[in-house]
């Protein structure tokens, strides 16, 4: 068994016990409602791009305007954050998502209803802060139900609805907003998320609200060396700023998502405009991508568990294929951009979508090891918010490297170029978990990592 840089597991026969059927019904539960909200949470994130046509028309929105609106939502989903995960930690999975979906849902339905600029603006922003609180909800949901050895593959699990939902959003809304218009699209999708939340706060719980017996506590820690759920403090919270492992964890999923947005919000158009093919074979050839993307968030998830399996540490069996996917990510991008077939690009993009999705689960599975587990909700935060500001900057990058060269090749190389850079710094700098005492504040001697 691995020691050293990472946690070893202390008690094999412990980390193996399986989990009581109470336990497995949880689990169930949880990841089946944690898929559903996540789906919607992205099937309302694309309404305004599906609807972008008429809702221009009817609104007498300028190009720029509608860049403007789909902006909004990735700037304040960033900084959101960073309190929605304290806030996770805080009060509890069951409360927080509950109330997010409930506030992103009415934003979504009260969106039709905008008859002006500001106010699509206004609704855009706070669709962002209602679904902040979704992966680290996720990231704290897995950490407080499963065992560390199964912790990947579940991880994997609820990861996936981000691109399940994003295969499924482009041909649900377009027959709803053919069907009954662009508005009664957001109603009924912020209908539909109304009725996630209720579900979500009518079946899920939290640990500390179910009388657990002990065999049942034994199989959620055991294995588990970064400590008990405690409700996290606000010192502990920023004192997450001062770990190298944050930083690292940071880094690393800027890159990751900074390459998954350039195709999310350009793959279309990369592939009419730099490809040449029509408008209907570029939407079919967009999706082939994205559900290479579900397979390998699926994938991702469960090779960590299989890495622990062999003998690696927690966190080693995280850092390894993130660091080797987002590269991989990265090289498939640069061949992309180079070769002369369309077939054979749009193949090598659903490679980089793959291994995009493996190096996802990989990074989400982390934050369920790297740290105490009164910070798990903090710490995957803290790093959706590094990966949501390179989400919010890859469109703007690639849209003015497009404009300024009259060409993807350029903004393809220096998306990759961004991959590799941030992979191997995820890799150095990622080293050991934080530890209860690097966050406790009792000096300088333990708030000091070394590296």
């Amino acid at each position: 068994m691995e020691s050293g840089n990472g946690i070893r597991i202390t008690t094999a026969s412990q980390a193996s016990q399986p989990a009581t059927p109470r336990v497995r019904r949880m689990q169930i539960t949880a990841l089946t409602l944690l898929v559903t909200s996540g789906a919607v949470n992205y099937v309302d994130r694309a309404t305004l791009a599906i609807g972008n046509p008429l809702i221009r028309a009817d609104l007498h929105l300028s190009v720029a305007d509608m860049g403007l609106l789909l902006s909004a939502f990735l700037w304040a989903y960033a900084f959101a954050q960073l309190p929605a995960g304290g806030l996770v930690d805080r009060f509890g999975p069951r409360r927080l998502l509950g109330a997010g979906v409930l506030l992103w849902s009415i934003a979504q339905g009260l969106t039709g209803l905008c008859a002006n600029f500001g106010q699509f603006v206004f609704g855009r922003a706070i669709l962002g802060l209602g679904e902040a609180p979704q992966f680290p909800t996720g990231a704290r949901v897995v950490r407080d139900w499963f065992n560390v050895r199964s912790r990947g593959l579940a991880t994997g699990v609820f990861n996936c609805s981000s691109t399940l939902g994003t295969a499924i959003a482009a041909p649900l809304l377009t027959v709803i907003m053919l069907g009954v218009g662009w508005r009664w699209m957001f109603g009924i999708m912020g209908l539909a998320g109304v009725l996630v939340a209720i579900f979500w706060v009518l079946l899920y719980r939290d640990p500390a609200a179910v009388a657990l017996t002990r065999e049942e506590d034994t199989y959620r820690t055991a294995g588990d060396e970064t400590g008990e759920a405690t409700r996290v403090t606000f010192g502990e919270w920023r004192r997450l700023f001062g770990r190298a492992t944050t930083w690292g964890m940071i880094i690393g999923f800027f890159g990751v998502v900074y390459l998954t947005w350039v195709y999310s919000a350009w793959l279309p158009g990369y592939l009419e405009m730099q490809r040449h093919m029509t408008i209907r074979s570029a939407g079919f050839a967009s999706a082939v991508p994205f559900v290479a993307g579900v397979i390998g968030g699926l994938f991702g998830g469960w090779l960590t568990d299989w890495l622990m399996a062999l003998g690696l540490s927690p966190i080693n069996s995280r850092r390894y294929p993130m660091t080797l996917s987002l590269l991989g990510m990265a090289a498939c991008t640069v061949a992309a951009a180079l070769v002369e077939s369309n077939a054979l690009a749009v193949a090598l993009i659903s490679a980089a979508m793959f291994l995009g999705y493996v190096a996802s689960s990989a990074a989400w599975a982390m934050a369920s090891v790297a740290a105490p587990a009164n910070t798990t909700a903090s710490l995957g935060a803290m790093q959706n918010f590094g990966g949501y500001l390179g989400g919010a900057l890859a469109p703007t990058v690639t849209g003015f490297i497009v404009q300024a060269s009259g060409s993807f090749v350029p903004a393809l190389m220096t998306a990759a170029g961004i991959g590799v850079v941030c992979a191997l710094l995820y890799f150095a700098i990622i080293r050991r978990p934080i530890t209860a005492a690097d966050i406790a504040g009792d000096g300088p001697t333990k708030n000091r990592q070394a590296p």
